[in-house]
């Protein structure tokens, strides 16, 4: 399969796949985020345009790597945080099989550096 340019849109079995989630996730966060919204086509097939699976990265990044609830993944979305994010980062390929979440560990090393000029 070839891989497709960055502005294509995607299906969400591609976006599910992409993410390590199941459709039925990202149907749900579809009524829990109101500012995502995909493009439906006939039979309601889902299409998601590049904006969106940028915004799918945050909301998977927020959720996942950076431990927000749902109510306070949409709260940070809603109030202009993801404005401020940084854009979601390819995963690294593994290494020895030990795989490395880039986004986790930078938010470690913010909550650390947050601390130590708290002190």
């Amino acid at each position: 399969m070839t891989e497709k340019s960055a502005d294509a849109f995607r299906t969400i079995g591609e976006m599910a796949e992409a993410l390590g989630v199941r459709t039925h996730i990202l149907r749900y966060w579809e009524e829990q985020f109101p500012m995502l919204k995909p493009l439906t086509r006939a039979g309601g097939r889902r299409l998601y345009r590049p904006e969106d699976v940028a915004l799918l990265h945050t909301i998977h990044r927020l959720l996942h790597s950076e431990g927000y609830t749902i109510k306070g993944a949409r709260k940070y979305l809603t109030s202009g945080g993801a404005k401020a994010a940084p854009a979601p980062v390819a995963a690294p390929a593994p290494v020895a099989g030990i795989a490395v979440d880039l986004s986790a560990l930078r938010a470690v090393r913010d909550r650390l550096n947050a601390a130590l000029q708290a002190a």
